[in-house]
């Protein structure tokens, strides 16, 4: 038995079944832990598993055990990390910074319509949960500013606020450390 692997990103779909096809491929085994929701259409579940059958003749199975275990950004899948969260972590897990790669990236502006100041959000998974986070690199945010898309692959330098309360948390509600994009290096 031969083992192989590929990924679907920055593929098109002719080109992602001809290297199966090439490559004699039997079966496919997806390991995705969320394959419902991806960036190209012929690779969520049940379309990859017709595609694969009809146009290549490969049989599919989906085995979300054989994933790698879901990660969280800092320390949890909010866009916050609270001071008793890192309080209760040993010193030395008590991260602060974190590089990640995102291949699925993307960002919008979050400005309300009383200002003309933008602000940018970053969009990416944290333990199969969506984040919208403040992007704060301002090389980064002035290209935004003149229209650039960038790249949905990227490394991010996720970084954590200094301790803030939003003015329209309860008084009782203590501060909390906010999740920043900090850096983006598009791959």
């Amino acid at each position: 038995m031969k083992l192989f692997t590929i990924g679907f990103t920055k593929k098109s779909a002719e080109e992602f079944f001809a290297r199966l096809q090439d490559a004699g491929v039997r079966r496919v085994v997806d390991v995705r832990l969320n394959n419902t929701s991806q960036i190209a259409g012929f690779a969520k579940a049940r379309d990859l598993e017709f595609f694969l059958r009809a146009v290549a003749g490969i049989a599919y199975l989906h085995l979300p055990d054989l994933a790698p275990t879901s990660y969280y950004i800092l320390h949890n899948h909010r866009k916050y990390v609270t001071i008793e969260e890192m309080k209760q972590k040993p010193f030395p897990k008590r991260t602060t910074l974190q590089l990640v790669r995102v291949d699925d990236f993307t960002v919008r502006d979050a400005r309300s319509p009383a200002t003309e100041k933008h602000n940018w959000k970053g969009v990416l998974l944290s333990g199969e949960r969506t984040l919208e986070l403040t992007i704060t690199d301002p090389a980064f945010c002035a290209k935004l500013n003149k229209g650039y898309i960038p790249s949905r692959s990227c490394l991010l330098t996720m970084s954590l606020s200094m301790p803030y309360k939003p003015p329209e948390w309860k008084e009782d509600e203590p501060p909390v450390c906010w999740k920043l994009i900090a850096g983006i290096i598009e791959l």
